[in-house]
């Protein structure tokens, strides 16, 4: 039966007339400015043609919410959208792999959500996700629920108790439950009642409610789930679960669906892992986005810095001072400056972060302070995790985790993008997180043991097989290692050579080889680290990398998500007998490369991470026979 057929196509919440046209204006202020300096200029007063400007962005705003519609049947997601440009865009429901739900400020105020669906096409610019901007958050819950674990659109309808009117999200609460015996019918909540608890600090109002954890029941690669008997990578079993919630729905406006799953909370954010911050140079984007919207601002209003006597007087106290002392100062100012930004950022993004485990075989993940956000992640989606260090962050012995999957960005949107896991945190505790996402045993479960006074609430993995996050690496030998020292000493060596020759003939100051011969020991311990950082394993279910220096990023990938290998070897790696082997699969980056290794190891590392599928393209050398 086909499913398009009789549902009704419905919009968006009606509250996003009011925040369409505040959004499409706050994006045209610089834009204004500078067609009110312009039009004062024409002899018209300026702001004439700055509030007829406003007016049109604002009728435009308000047509977005009249030419959009979306409709959720058994088979599609479909959305039709564009006035002048109508366009219906259709996704089908089995192509549906995570399901974001973002809710900034106003949208709070206003107790709307926006969802995102993503549907595998991860780093494209466009992300290949359906994005309904917005919703009430109550149907936000339970579109994430219905997309998510497949139930009828007709059915999820009919079940639709939307309890709980959508309002500002509730406060924060940390009440910790234990959560009844398997089977006690204590342990399943009421209609329309959540199955965690919550404590409303605001209005007073909520109760405690029991809460039980199991281990993930997500189908695998090969449809079997983590959890179930097709697969001994985790047993059902039942966990206790502490729920501290601050999390981003209103009370009461729960799934109905999640009414009847269990949740494990596996990690929650500490007010000590704010002291990594700093060092994530986050803040530098921050410089960046200010620096391009003053850059903006000031063209489009037509200002000259030179008039603004304070900015006058300061540039003439800077440059009156001495060189070194102005050098000194910018650094010190900038380091400051970083350093708040990032740490802004970090409580921004990450406070009452939640990573929680659920029945129906997701991993949601709650976070943010003014802008909440909550991505659920498929596990039978889930091809690995990405441990990524850079340089500062593992300098003070930190680092983070990544999902590798398909549906959500990585790289440098990993954060935008929702696979980030655990925000930066301390590398034992991220291990530990990983080990427990990957668990092989009936121990991938979080088990119910005492928690020291900062420590996460989730356990270790089985010690029985070794953890691919701790699986000791394979080093890739003296060739490697003298491409890395090569590679560094030599592009140094080069510039010294260059910048001495422009010295002596076209009169570059004598400073400018001086720093880069100076760098020349930098260079050396920059390939020393890379080298080290290099290595690969292949355990009995996952094929383990890591390489980089400035960010070193360790990758368990699992062996059934990979898809094909890829071997290239650059005209430098032949002389050395080198090649990069990159496994490619359909999520993460979609590639995962072994760099500089052996040419031998290589193709047996592809024979034994997919047997069989080289036998086609290798060429046994003839014995002779006497």
């Amino acid at each position: 039966m086909n499913g398009d057929g009789g549902e009704e196509w419905r919009r968006l919440h009606p509250r996003m007339l009011v925040i369409h046209p505040f959004h499409v204006a706050v994006r045209a202020v610089p834009a204004l400015l500078g067609l009110s300096v312009a039009g004062s200029r024409g002899g018209i007063p300026g702001h004439i043609w700055s509030f007829g400007a406003l007016g049109l962005m604002v009728v435009i705003g308000v047509l977005q919410w009249f030419t959009t519609t979306f409709r959720i049947t058994d088979e599609h997601v479909q959305v039709r959208k564009g006035l002048f440009r109508r366009q219906v865009v259709t996704v089908p429901r089995d192509r549906v792999r995570s399901v974001d739900v973002t809710s900034h400020l106003l949208h709070r105020v206003l107790g709307l959500a926006r969802v995102e669906i993503g549907t595998g096409r991860s780093d494209q610019k466009s992300g290949g996700a359906v994005k309904l901007d917005a919703l009430g958050m109550a149907e936000a819950a339970h579109l994430r629920e219905e997309l998510l674990h497949r139930r009828p659109a007709a059915a999820a309808r009919t079940g639709e108790a939307l309890t709980g009117a959508p309002g500002p999200y509730a406060a924060t609460s940390a009440d910790v439950v234990t959560g009844p015996a398997d089977g006690d019918p204590a342990a399943s909540p009421g209609p329309g009642q959540a199955p965690w608890a919550e404590t409303d600090a605001l209005t007073g109002a909520g109760q405690a409610a029991a809460s039980t954890g199991h281990a993930a029941t997500g189908t695998g690669p090969h449809g079997a789930g983590r959890g179930s008997p097709a697969d001994p990578r985790g047993d059902a079993a039942p966990v206790t679960a502490a729920a501290h919630r601050n999390d981003a729905w209103p009370t009461g406006a729960a799934p109905a669906g999640d009414a009847g799953q269990e949740e494990t909370e596996l990690a929650r954010l500490r007010p000590r892992w704010i002291r990594y911050a700093p060092f994530t140079l986050s803040g530098i984007v921050a410089i960046g986005v200010v620096a391009g919207f003053l850059s903006r601002l000031i063209n489009e209003g037509g200002v000259d810095l030179r008039q603004v006597g304070a900015l006058r007087d300061g540039w003439a106290w800077f440059t009156d001072i001495p060189v070194w002392t102005a050098i000194a100062a910018s650094v010190v100012a900038l380091i400051v400056f970083v350093a708040v930004a990032s740490t802004l950022g970090y409580v921004l993004s990450f406070w009452g972060f939640r990573l929680t485990r659920h029945s129906g075989g997701t991993l949601h993940v709650t976070r943010g302070l003014v802008t909440a956000r909550a991505t659920t992640i498929e596990e039978r989606r889930l091809r690995g995790v990405e441990v990524s260090e850079p340089l500062l962050l593992r300098a003070v012995r930190g680092a983070r985790l990544i999902a590798v999957t398909t549906g959500l960005r990585v790289g440098r949107g990993a954060q935008r993008g929702g696979s980030m896991l655990l925000p930066p945190a301390p590398v034992a505790e991220v291990e530990r997180l990983a080990e427990v996402i990957l668990a092989p045993g009936p121990s991938g479960a979080a088990s119910p043991r005492e928690a020291s006074p900062g420590e996460t609430s989730f356990d270790q993995a089985p010690s029985g097989e070794a953890s691919p996050i701790t699986v000791p690496l394979v080093p890739h030998g003296p060739a490697a290692l003298r491409r890395r020292f090569t590679r560094a000493l030599g592009v140094n060596a080069l510039a010294v050579l260059a910048l001495l020759a422009l010295w002596e003939w076209a009169g570059v100051p004598a400073w400018t080889w001086i720093t880069a011969l100076a760098c020349l020991p930098l260079a050396a311990l920059l390939a020393a680290d890379r080298y080290r950082s290099l290595g690969h394993a292949m355990t009995p279910e996952y094929l383990v990398t890591r390489w980089g220096s400035l960010v070193r990023r360790r990758v368990a990938l699992e062996r059934d998500g990979i898809i094909g290998w890829n071997v290239t070897r650059s005209f430098f790696q032949r002389r050395a007998g080198l090649a990069t082997l990159t496994a490619t699969t359909a999520a993460g980056r979609q590639g995962y490369g072994v760099s500089d290794v052996a040419m031998s190891a290589a193709i047996d590392l592809a024979a034994a991470g997919l047997p069989g599928l080289l036998d086609p393209f290798l060429v046994v050398p003839e014995k002779n026979t006497p």
